[in-house]
């Protein structure tokens, strides 16, 4: 009876992990897919104008 005690806790961790991948599977694309795509794409364009704007600096020569 002791192999089923040690057996179990990895086979409920095993049972979570593979519901959290088979979530995150079903949750690529769909419907949310524009708008995931659409939110990195607004935050891409505010850092890169962000770093358009500051200004450049120059390396200090020694």
């Amino acid at each position: 009876m002791d192999y089923v005690s040690a057996l179990l806790p990895p086979i409920v961790m095993a049972g979570f992990f593979i519901a959290l991948v088979v979530t995150i599977v079903k949750s690529q694309g769909g419907p949310n897919k524009a708008k995931e795509d659409a939110a990195v794409d607004a935050a891409m364009a505010r850092a890169e104008a962000a770093r358009q704007s500051a200004p450049a600096e120059r390396p200090k020569e020694a």
